[in-house]
């Protein structure tokens, strides 16, 4: 999917919201239609169709009897106002990711993704199985709602540049968009830092109020047309491991259905939560080859060492600011996580990591099939 196919109809900004109005939601023979708000475009690759899956298995695995209307990002509230309109009651359900929130809490940024922290498998074993899910419940019920894992895009991409990147200096002031605790960590870096909704990076990039900018992975970046204004390419993020969209729902009305439906969105948002990074895995190399082949991108696999090192600093010096100055709450989030990581770490490198190397080494098949 192309740029301009997606943008004609939807826009995934910060500006104006667009004239479309949400009426009450509507009850007709114990059957419902509740209202999704998206951070994301109208089938934007992955994320969009994602929450369009989402909304689609409620409405089908309910029968009707909760039908789930999605309205895409600009549509009826700007990409990154989607959880304030579930907060002010214009709709019921939100779709996005929750670092987008970290002005509310600092802890929802644990929910999405850390610099240097938790995988994708990593993070899904902390929310179903560590404990995750209870804090987070914790965490929202201060604003009336409670959040699902709803997809998840596995590793991001490090971000796109004009310049390939040498050391440190390189860094300095550089105007670069990226949220959440890693937005932050750029900063102790050097960057100037800014979040931006997907759908205003490009224009930023291309007139020079951005000189850098990452956004999610190959997929999702060249359908927004980045590798039109920047061709310098990372792709492995230190920053954003395993990151997790979220479908966020009014609590009071959740809690108001019958306990099927409350299954239905909850087994709705984990089966999405499931099957996005395949879609994603599938896609990034194909959408990632084009770019190389068809639009002179050169990728860089990772970021210079002297640049993952003051990373790593950056980020565990962040941590300790969380744990020594945050609410009770959030220190409360954040020594689960991290309690959480130390243990589960060893079975992602001594497991996978030594496979994955060990592939890479030894077993060549480019030359099969």
């Amino acid at each position: 999917m192309d740029r301009r196919s997606f943008l004609k109809t939807s826009a995934l900004g910060g500006g104006a919201a667009a004239a479309t109005s949400l009426a009450a939601p509507a009850v007709a023979q114990g059957r419902m239609t509740w209202r999704m708000v998206t951070t994301w475009a109208r089938n934007f690759p992955g994320l969009g169709t994602g929450a369009q899956r989402v909304a689609d298995r409620i409405t089908a695995a309910s029968g009707g009897r909760l039908t789930i209307e999605l309205f895409a990002a600009g549509e009826v509230v700007p990409a990154l106002q989607s959880l304030d309109a579930v907060l002010d009651g214009s709709a019921e359900m939100s779709h996005g990711a929750a670092y987008y929130w970290q002005n509310k809490s600092v802890g929802l940024s644990f929910f999405t993704g850390v610099p240097y922290g938790m995988t994708s498998r990593e993070l899904s074993a902390w929310v179903r199985f560590g404990g995750g899910q209870e804090i987070w419940d914790e965490i929202y019920d201060q604003f009336g709602v409670v959040g699902f894992l709803s997809g998840d895009t596995g590793t991001q991409a490090g971000g796109w540049f004009q310049n390939e990147l040498t050391g440190i200096d390189d860094i300095q002031g550089m105007r670069f968009r990226t949220p959440g605790l890693g937005g932050q960590v750029w900063q102790k870096l050097g960057a100037s830092v800014t979040n931006l909704a997907g759908g205003e990076i490009f224009a930023a990039l291309q007139s020079g109020a951005l000189d850098a900018a990452e956004f999610v992975g190959p997929y999702n970046d060249r359908a927004f047309g980045f590798h039109q204004v920047r061709k310098h390419y990372y792709t492995s993020s230190f920053v954003e491991p395993g990151l997790a969209t979220e479908l966020v729902v009014d609590k009071a009305k959740f809690m108001d259905l019958p306990s099927d439906l409350q299954s239905i969105i909850r087994d709705a948002a984990q089966a999405e939560y499931d099957n996005m990074p395949s879609e994603f895995y599938y896609y990034d190399p194909i959408a990632l080859a084009d770019m190389v082949e068809n639009h002179e991108v050169i990728v860089h696999k990772e970021f210079p060492e002297s640049i993952l090192q003051a990373g790593a600093v950056a980020s565990r010096e962040l941590l300790e600011e969380i744990l020594s100055s945050g609410d009770a709450l959030t220190r409360k989030t954040a020594e689960s996580y991290i309690r959480t990581l130390n243990q589960l770490r060893g079975r992602t490198q001594n497991t996978d990591l030594t496979f994955a190397l060990a592939r890479e080494k030894y077993f060549d098949i480019s030359d099969l099939g």
